[in-house]
């Protein structure tokens, strides 16, 4: 539901990997963004309307996404998606990070798109040694990628999260991710993606960026 930007995009591209695609959205004009070659369904209505559902093929649908430029509209039809139809995938784009929370926690995965882009642009401007490359729709947990002090190399990543009190979501090396276990060795020109809460975002950008004060091997 939505077909601006992110609509459009997610449809074309959802469609690119072999899945039949419905996309509504109350303007019909909007639908000029799928390009010509989308050979989905382009339903005009309004999301949460359970005729409009209908006309999009609700009942054989595996997955629904609710993206649209409203909150409300979001997470009325993510709801009326789950809990009427019994789509087994929702997800909905929710503005109002505190919103966020409360629709997470009855069961609807959401995607606070304002607060994760301003705390980015401001780790940009402000010239943060860390920066942030996502965040919970809660916003008490962040992915944060830190630069590693020369004193690290060596040492084992449980070494790092027993100093730090944060975890490693994974590594980057020789450009490519990877999942590490508690005994890999962080080797020189890893980039370490740590799982922080915002109370120890300081202390673990001052210990990963400083020598280890014991060999932690």
């Amino acid at each position: 539901m939505g077909c601006g930007r992110v609509g459009s995009s997610l449809a074309r591209n959802l469609e690119r990997v072999g899945h039949s695609v419905s996309i509504i959205d109350q303007n019909p004009a909007a639908f000029r963004r799928l390009g010509p070659e989308f050979a989905g369904d382009q339903v005009t209505g309004v999301g949460f309307s359970r005729d409009t559902l209908h006309r999009a093929g609700i009942d054989r649908a595996g997955a629904f996404a609710a993206v649209s430029s409203g909150d409300n509209s979001n997470i009325i039809s993510a709801r009326v998606a789950r809990e009427t139809f019994g789509v087994a995938h929702v997800v909905a784009r929710i503005y109002d990070p505190k919103r966020a929370e409360v629709y997470e926690r009855l069961g609807i995965p959401t995607v606070a798109t304002v607060p994760w882009t301003v705390n980015r642009f401001l780790s940009v401007l402000l010239g943060d040694k860390h920066v942030e490359d996502w965040r919970d729709p809660s916003g008490a947990v962040s992915l944060v990628q830190v630069p590693l002090h020369e004193g690290w190399i060596g040492h084992k990543v449980r070494a790092l999260e027993a100093a730090s009190d944060a975890r490693v979501a994974f590594l980057t090396r020789f450009g490519r991710g990877m999942l590490p276990t508690g005994s890999t060795m962080l080797q020189d020109g890893d980039q370490v993606h740590l799982l922080v809460t915002d109370d120890i975002a300081d202390a673990v950008e001052e210990i990963t960026g400083t020598a280890p004060r014991t060999e932690g091997h």
